[in-house]
């Protein structure tokens, strides 16, 4: 990854400074995350539907808890 990613919080990370969550970044044909409280540590990626499907279960499994 180069400085030039674009790395996104989720609308979830919380007050203050929004440091309590993880960044994304598409790179295309894959997601890459790290975590946002060490920027310096590694990030991984993921096959961006491999992602999708993810964020699929939290979202259907979100549902079932409110």
């Amino acid at each position: 990854m180069t400085a030039l990613t674009q790395w996104r919080k989720s609308s979830y990370s919380g007050g203050g400074e929004g440091n309590d969550c993880v960044e994304i970044a598409d790179l295309g044909g894959h997601i890459a995350i790290r975590d946002s409280k060490h920027l310096s540590r590694a990030s991984f990626s993921v096959p961006a539907p491999a992602f999708a499907a993810f964020i699929g279960v939290l979202k259907e499994r979100r549902g079932r808890l409110t």
